[in-house]
């Protein structure tokens, strides 16, 4: 415990640096959007609580920097982010206040938080993709422990892995993904055993385990320790036109894994512990750097290209997060300004005001409450009450 806790400065600049890129271009997608409508804003904030900075524009907007690094917010004239919010008109700033944009307007204006976050993401991969590309190899089975799901299944010591519910699988992580998030499912495995194809049908089972971090975290196991086949390594880089090819395909596939996971959370399948909030960004940035910088055989230029190809990652992982986290139809998130103005649109009426404070009200509540479990969860994942940290 002594050990994590004295790494609260790298925890904070990690979480910081992390979110607050991730937010900041949220943020900008909604500001930009409501200005090309026209809107009056009355503050853009990076952060929550009172301000540590804060200075006001030509067209009257506060501009802040809060106390608590958990998010933020762009706060237009006349809209309704709180209870407290309903029916109030702000005064001061330039432009035309919120209710006043259409209904279409508004909607791009919600919409357009999420898109930047998907952008920045396309773009970060791109990137990843065009200046330090990508190993590609057969991963194999190095071990079957005996008794768990794979050996159970009949896979052996030296089976190359080749697809897993139909798709390639050429990096470890390919493996993890599917399997961490598909506990109790019979997955079909393709495997080659020397000159033989071999089909097997895997359960993975749920394990608290470590993760790729060191964080644990309950997910699907098969009971293997796989590995890279070294003869089959090869290293791509791409050029520009297949690195913002690749940036989509990457993007589209983690929100692919995203709606998968949150369909299984809902449905009893997996725990709500798997969602991760701002405890365990900061924590996988602290553990990244750790594991990095801690590498000292290794030449320093060396670390520091590694940590920082591996923040541009997470932070795209991140951003894709925040995006699809934000969609949702809660009445405070951007799904729920959906949820009402597609209401005005069916109906020709603005909601009325005492039944978006009650929905504000709820939605409110219930992501509270989802940010203590999600918290709660995140704090044991950091192994913080498990004894000694050694990362």
């Amino acid at each position: 415990m002594t050990g994590i806790l004295a790494q609260g400065p790298i925890f904070l600049i990690c979480l910081a640096f992390l979110l607050g890129v991730v937010v900041i271009i949220h943020e900008l997608g909604h500001y930009l959007a409501g200005r090309y409508y026209g809107a009056a804003v009355e503050s853009f904030s990076i952060g929550f609580g009172s301000s540590i900075y804060e200075r006001k524009d030509s067209k009257g907007t506060r501009w802040r920097v809060n106390w608590i690094p958990l998010g933020g917010f762009v706060k237009y004239v006349g809209e309704s982010q709180m209870p407290t919010d309903v029916g109030k008109i702000e005064e001061g700033p330039i432009g035309k206040p919120y209710g006043e944009l259409s209904v279409g307007a508004r909607s791009i204006v919600a919409l357009a938080g999420p898109a930047a976050n998907f952008v920045l993401a396309v773009l970060l991969f791109t990137i990843f993709f065009a200046f330090r590309g990508t190993e590609q190899y057969d991963v194999y089975a190095y071990q079957v422990n005996e008794g768990q799901p794979a050996a159970e299944a009949g896979m052996l010591e030296g089976d190359i892995i080749k697809t897993i519910d139909g798709k390639a699988i050429q990096q470890i992580a390919d493996m993890i993904v599917i399997t961490s998030m598909s506990s109790g499912r019979n997955l079909p495995f393709e495997v080659q055993r020397g000159d033989e194809t071999i089909n097997l049908v895997v359960t993975p089972e749920r394990v608290v385990r470590e993760n790729q971090l060191g964080q644990l975290v309950p997910q699907g196991t098969i009971g293997i320790v796989p590995a890279p086949l070294r003869e089959s390594v090869q290293f791509r880089k791409y050029g520009p036109l297949e690195a913002v090819g690749m940036g989509v395909i990457e993007t589209k596939d983690t929100v692919e894994h995203t709606v998968y996971m949150l369909g299984r959370i809902i449905t009893g399948k997996e725990p709500l512990a798997l969602m991760s909030g701002p405890v365990a960004i900061g924590d996988a940035g602290r553990r990244i750097v750790n594991r990095t910088m801690g590498a000292e055989t290794v030449p320093l230029t060396t670390r520091l290209s590694v940590l920082g190809w591996s923040a541009l990652q997470l932070c795209a992982l991140i951003s894709i997060g925040i995006g699809f986290f934000n969609l949702l139809p809660l009445p405070v998130l951007d799904g729920g300004h959906l949820v009402f103005n597609a209401y005005e649109a069916v109906t020709g009426k603005v909601m009325p005001e005492k039944v978006q404070e009650m929905a504000l009200m709820a939605g409110l509540g219930l992501l509270l409450t989802m940010f203590v479990f999600i918290t709660w969860g995140d704090v044991l994942e950091t192994g913080l009450f498990n004894g000694p940290a050694s990362e």
